[in-house]
């Protein structure tokens, strides 16, 4: 966000705004950019330009947005078909329109051109030859490929020198999705550089006539934390190639070279591993990543982090946006109210879905999704979002219910399955030619 003078808030026609439109436009409002909102999909059957724009405006009210601001140009478009306008009954064209609408409301990049150097890291990425390379946009003057300069220290980090000396070894400029090595970049142009040791997000590479550093960037921290183990299971050995401790922290470690919003800690024991993250999310990703990546693991049930503000207890909250037919928002509503959430909003969509919007502690929402499909039958859609820390909600009850566990596999009868049926759901999976029927309880 850091690296841009303005922003496209893409808003669907049919589905309005969701809990990554609210986050983004969050961001953009707090950094003062400029924002268009493009309308997309107005073709889509049940398509509601007008409406969709309404909700933007309560959106951006209800965010705090500035007076101007709130005189942001909408653009109309469908991407899949290739135009845009200025009126949503006008369906064909080209993208001239968006176009157009970027130089005319976007401003240039500011700053002066002929000034000493002034850099802001706005991201990271990794390589596991020539190490962390900073992505930063030129805020002043210009940088070059083996320059010397100063880097200024955003956050403190032990062992490191806040303000010392760097030499930029190489210089990268993005070529569509490439990394291309130039010699050097101006103003406005957003950068890589490599060969800096200890370089991190909220850094600034001044000229080292002018160590001036830039506003340093908030970074979320972290709201759920987990233990990542060593397999000791049974089925140890049976799915992953890389299963040793070191393997698991050579990989984790790894992962918070780019991954700033992540703390990973050594525990007490050596097979152990404290990772914490901003939601189940931001977790569950890197627990994928490495399943596909060939590492196997256990991992332990999520833990909120909570913080001692004034001497009261807070914990993480988070915003959830349901969508669900109208015969299971009752069941939704009953659920959720058992893990204190609060309902804070609720309006009827075209085709007789219902939206909507709880304010829940995050631990409430642990494990909820399972039960949410349940209970919608797989017909209901939820998005949460960190809304930030709130004082204790109190106690949550944990399970209620047993499980049913098949312990043995075999074809499955109706004779067998008459006592079971009334105990919880059956989920046949359909027979093969070659395999017989595979039985599970929910």
């Amino acid at each position: 966000m850091m690296m841009v003078d303005g922003v496209l808030l893409l808003v669907d026609a049919f589905e309005g705004c969701m809990p990554q439109t609210r986050f983004v436009l969050k961001k953009a409002l707090g950094l003062g950019k400029k924002i268009l909102v493009v309308v997309n999909k107005i073709d889509r059957p049940g398509a509601r330009p007008e409406e969709v724009v309404d909700e933007v405006i309560d959106l951006f009210i209800e965010l705090g947005a500035e007076e101007d601001q709130l005189e942001f140009p909408v653009i109309y478009a469908s991407a899949r078909d290739g135009y845009a306008s200025l009126d949503p009954d006008v369906m064909d064209g080209d993208m001239r329109p968006l176009l157009d609408a970027i130089l005319k409301e976007i401003d240039p990049p500011q700053g002066d051109p002929e000034g000493p150097l002034q850099l802001l890291i706005s991201s990271l990425e990794y390589d596991d030859y020539i190490g962390r390379i900073g992505v930063g946009r030129v805020e002043r003057g210009q940088i070059k490929r083996n320059q010397m300069a100063t880097l200024c220290s955003g956050l403190e980090q032990p062992g490191i020198n806040p303000q010392r000396s760097a030499k930029v070894s190489r210089l990268y400029q993005f070529e569509g999705l490439r990394r291309v090595e130039v010699e050097e970049a101006n103003l406005g142009d957003i950068v890589c550089v490599s060969g800096i040791e200890g370089i991190t997000i909220g850094d600034t590479l001044c000229a080292m006539e002018a160590p001036e550093a830039l506003p340093f960037i908030k970074i979320d921290e972290p709201t759920i934390a987990m233990n990542f183990m060593v397999n000791d299971s049974p089925f140890a050995g049976k799915e992953g190639k890389f299963v040793t401790s070191r393997n698991i922290r050579d990989r984790l470690f790894k992962e918070v070279q780019t991954n700033v919003s992540m703390r990973v800690e050594e525990t007490d024991s050596a097979d152990t591993f404290k990772v914490s993250g901003r939601g189940e999310l931001h977790l569950s990703i890197l627990i994928e990543t490495m399943r596909r990546q060939g590492y196997e693991l256990q991992v332990s049930r999520p833990k909120v982090i909570t913080k001692m503000i004034d001497g009261k207890l807070y914990e993480p909250m988070e915003l959830l946006i349901v969508e669900v037919p109208g015969q299971y928002v009752g069941v939704v509503i009953e659920k959720l109210g058992s893990r204190k959430a609060e309902l804070e909003n609720m309006g009827a969509r075209d085709g007789g879905t219902t939206h909507l919007e709880f304010k829940v502690p995050a631990r409430g929402l642990i494990g909820y999704r399972t039960d949410f499909l349940t209970d919608t039958n797989g017909n209901g859609i939820m998005n949460q979002l960190f809304a930030g820390y709130e004082p204790y909600k109190g106690d949550i009850s944990g399970r209620e219910h047993g499980s049913i566990v098949a312990h043995e596999t075999g074809e499955s009868t109706a004779y067998g399955l008459f006592n079971a049926q009334e105990r919880g759901r059956l989920f046949l999976q359909k027979k093969a030619a070659d395999e017989p029927p595979r039985l599970r309880f929910r």
